[in-house]
């Protein structure tokens, strides 16, 4: 399967610091890839290094084989790649309709793809008159998910969605994720939590000091498997 995404010999930081060493990821078109690894493995980084916000000091990052990295970063996503960051980083004093405005004007989206987004999140038709940073932590989320699903994106960037959500959101997102695959989305999953990646993800990618350790297939793997205890320590 050709990858949509495919980053090859990645090496990049802050300053004199450098977090990726080398690293190569694929991630499948229609496919969930969940990158896992312990604080401080890089995975933030390179979700970063991917949408230009990190520079790359070597290697490349293709979209569906053009290459991307060296892109201003508000070029990036324009190409097809949304990007949903730990914390959301909503626009908070605009309202839930005026969020998802901005996600549609990025690529030049209309009304069509407004209403598709809306259909996957009928809690946010019903508050689109409402301030975003008024909205429930869950509800931000789906908006910030929404938002990013504007750009019909050709891969979808996401860090630790479920991360201080209460159960019934955390299967909200992860329900919304897994019917993206039919779309032919490929995501890129940030995800601590084993029970999660078990049910979102086709392929688990662990990192570990900046480099991918192992991609394995996720349909082989246990809670209790030996490669959680070696990369995230669970």
């Amino acid at each position: 399967m050709t990858a949509a995404l495919a980053i090859a010999g990645l090496t990049a930081g802050y300053g004199p610091v450098t977090v990726l060493r080398g690293l190569d990821l694929e991630a499948r078109a229609g496919e969930v890839t969940c990158l896992m690894g312990r604080n401080g493995a890089g995975k933030s980084t390179l979700m970063k290094a991917i949408m230009g916000l990190v520079p790359a000091q070597a290697g490349q990052v293709a979209l569906a084989g053009r290459v991307v990295s060296g892109l201003p970063a508000h070029r990036v996503p324009r190409e097809g790649i949304a990007y949903v960051p730990q914390g959301r980083r909503l626009f908070g004093d605009m309202t839930v309709a005026e969020n998802i405005e901005v996600g549609l004007m990025t690529r030049g989206r209309g009304a069509e793809v407004r209403e598709r987004v809306l259909d996957l999140f009928p809690r946010l038709r019903e508050r689109l008159g409402q301030v975003s940073r008024t909205l429930s932590g869950g509800e931000q989320q789906m908006l910030a998910l929404a938002r990013a699903l504007c750009l019909e994106p050709a891969v979808l960037l996401l860090d630790e969605p479920t991360e201080g959500l209460q159960p019934s959101m955390i299967r909200l997102i992860r329900d919304t994720v897994v019917a993206l695959k039919a779309t032919g989305v490929a995501t890129v999953l940030v995800e601590q939590r084993v029970d999660a990646v078990l049910a979102m993800a086709d392929r688990v990618a662990f990192m570990d000091h900046g480099r991918i350790a192992a991609t394995v297939g996720a349909a082989g793997l246990t809670a209790g498997d030996e490669l959680f205890r070696q990369y995230v320590g669970v």
